[in-house]
């Protein structure tokens, strides 16, 4: 009956519960010896005793010492462990072509937690950091610059930087991971320093010695190559520790070591040859365009405005 409760006669112990609607849960404590007839009784509203086993039946079963639930929802747990040479990328497909392959009921699904979750996120919002990264980039530098054309320049530089962090994560065999996604975002505001030498020196050659285009930006990198150089063998050499790594936890930093030093000389190498030609181009279309409105620098030698 509704709200009714089943209790245990046997000899082995008692132990009652509640139920709601028209089902009743009853919890009985057995003797070792489990017999639906020794004893076992359900008092009802009329105080009369009906026997258990006239409305349940004892089985012996296995049963889970506890239930998990995520979201409301029955669910266990599956770990797993990467095998050497396997990426966090490899496995997670791998899973999912094995779930595929099992054809599991419309009312069973899988999903990751942990680590993979957190790398399954990271992937899908990289995109739109990265462009929102290049767009203030673009903004900061057309400010300083006074012009829309050349900031493109300096951005033409981060192609190559990723491509080197990628190569090297590839040869050294390491996870594109989180921690990799790190090193792409210094290697953004790192690799930029190299046009950014030799973009602001011809400007500047440009606007004060009337230079051309061509004889500025050469000019440029001759004069800036040795700081250039400089600064990237700092910075690698920053990253060095990382790579190799020393210490309890190293496996985890040295993608963000290798992915740093390979970006940086990749964009040393190509940043000589691809900036100026770059440059030049953006010069030429800028001036086959209609007018551009940029602010002019104002020489020392101009008398200022009187009222």
């Amino acid at each position: 009956g509704s709200g009714g409760a089943a209790t245990s006669a046997t000899s082995g112990g008692a132990s009652g519960t509640s139920g709601t609607g028209t089902a009743l849960a009853a919890n009985v404590a057995a003797p070792a010896v489990r017999d639906a007839s020794s004893g076992s009784a359900l008092s009802t509203t009329a105080t009369t005793m009906v026997p258990l086993s006239t409305i349940a039946r004892f089985a012996e079963s296995s049963a889970a010492t506890s239930i998990n639930h995520q979201d409301g929802e029955l669910a266990t747990t599956i770990a797993f462990n990467l095998a050497e040479g396997y990426s966090l990328s490899d496995a997670a497909e791998q899973i999912k072509a094995a779930e595929a392959d099992i054809a599991m009921p419309n009312n069973v699904r899988g999903s990751f937690q942990g680590s993979a979750k957190a790398a399954q996120d990271s992937n899908k919002s990289l995109p739109l950091l990265i462009l929102a990264a290049i767009v203030v980039i673009y903004i900061v530098l057309g400010i300083l610059y006074e012009s829309l054309v050349h900031p493109v320049t300096v951005l033409t530089t981060l192609p190559s930087a990723g491509v080197g962090a990628v190569l090297a994560l590839l040869i050294f065999r390491m996870e594109f991971s989180t921690i990799s996604l790190i090193g792409i975002f210094l290697l953004i505001g790192i690799v930029k320093k190299n046009a950014i030498l030799i973009i602001d020196f011809a400007l500047e050659a440009e606007r004060s010695r009337g230079l051309s285009p061509m004889e500025a930006v050469r000019e440029a990198c001759l004069l800036r190559f040795r700081p250039i150089l400089m600064t990237t063998l700092a910075a690698a050499l920053g990253a060095l520790p990382l790579a190799i790594g020393f210490g309890e936890g190293s496996e985890l930093r040295q993608p963000l070591g290798v992915a740093i030093i390979g970006g940086l000389i990749a964009s040393q190498c190509l940043t000589l040859l691809t900036t100026p030609v770059v440059y030049i181009l953006m010069d030429k279309l800028r001036r086959r365009g209609p007018s551009e409105h940029q602010l002019s620098r104002i020489h020392s030698d101009e008398s200022p405005i009187t009222p």
